[in-house]
């Protein structure tokens, strides 16, 4: 067959034919007038050096396996040398992936030795600066979007939690639980979305999570059996996070916006993303006994759930007696 024929047969094109052929590798016969004449084993060749080439061996380093073939073996492996090459090649990739991570290790520490210089930045920075809120903040209006979530059950949602687990919605446990839902955290290196603090009730979700963080045990005192940060970023995303502010609870994920969808909770868009819009549920025994919505200023809304857990203290059953 002529060389396109076999190109075509094997899946390759006609310039990896002639390549192959300039290091030996496809030999073909010559027929009387000077062409060249294909078979079925060149076929086979051709098949198995693509097929060795997509599994990272070298064209090059192919020849091992195609002697193999040539002795008349069933497979291209069949042989030691054969089994000499995958070897070889596996210990190349091995060089390689230890050079790349190496590189991202480089890479990571010099992110992370900028993103500390970054955080340094005097407070207010509308880009790196986090942790404070810059003044002159839109303030959130009450659009009534949640006056009808008191009284409704939590759906039988399961979300994965920073802390490794999963937290199913429905089946929190016996008394108060506190979940803050917030659109996205800030992180160093990230850009926040444009005109992020431009949007009402955007921006402090890094203060209102360190808040939860310094009031979580008189929290717990008052009443909170649990306490957990939700958004829409994923559980590493979030694991980041968690650590790096050091919280003492669990952040849950919810990247599909279920929850927003089940209860129909307010959201809003940035970014080319949908997000959660800030609020927090008082969850007791299952049922939404208490929203705040809107949430404003986020940086002191620990406090003001704080306060009111202390002036709604849960009334125990009457004892036996």
């Amino acid at each position: 067959m002529r060389i396109g024929d076999v190109a075509h047969r094997a899946g390759v094109t006609v310039k990896a034919v002639r390549y192959y052929e300039s290091l030996g590798l496809v030999v073909p016969d010559r027929l009387a007038n000077g062409y060249r004449d294909y078979d079925e084993h060149d076929v086979r060749v051709i098949g198995e050096i693509k097929a060795l080439n997509r599994l990272g061996i070298p064209v090059e380093d192919t020849r091992p396996f195609l002697d193999c073939l040539a002795a008349g073996r069933p497979y291209a492996d069949d042989c030691p040398a054969s089994l000499a090459g995958y070897r070889a090649a596996i210990d190349d990739l091995t060089r390689r992936i230890d050079a790349l991570t190496a590189r991202r290790a480089a890479l990571t520490a010099h992110l992370h030795e900028a993103a500390h210089r970054n955080s340094s930045v005097p407070p207010g920075d509308p880009m790196h600066d986090f942790a404070t809120l810059p003044a002159g903040l839109p303030v959130p209006e009450d659009d009534g979007a949640c006056d009808t979530l008191p009284g409704q059950a939590l759906p039988p949602l399961e979300l994965p939690g920073t802390d490794g687990r999963s937290v199913r919605l429905d089946a929190l446990g016996t008394g108060r639980s506190v979940i803050y839902v917030y659109p996205l955290t800030g992180r160093p290196g990230t850009d926040l979305p444009e005109g992020w603090n431009a949007i009402p009730g955007a921006r402090g979700c890094t203060p209102e999570s360190c808040g939860f963080r310094d009031h979580h045990e008189e929290l717990t005192a008052a009443g909170a059996a649990r306490v957990f940060g939700l958004s829409g970023q994923d559980t590493a995303y979030q694991r980041e996070m968690a650590e790096r502010l050091r919280l003492p609870f669990a952040v849950l994920s919810d990247p599909g916006l279920r929850l927003a969808d089940e209860l129909r909770l307010p959201t809003f868009e940035a970014g080319g993303r949908r997000l959660f819009r800030r609020l927090t549920l008082v969850v007791r025994d299952g049922l939404v006994e208490h929203v705040f919505y809107p949430v404003f200023p986020p940086d002191r809304h620990a406090g003001q759930v704080l306060d009111w857990l202390r002036r709604h203290p849960r009334r125990e059953s009457a004892s036996r007696g």
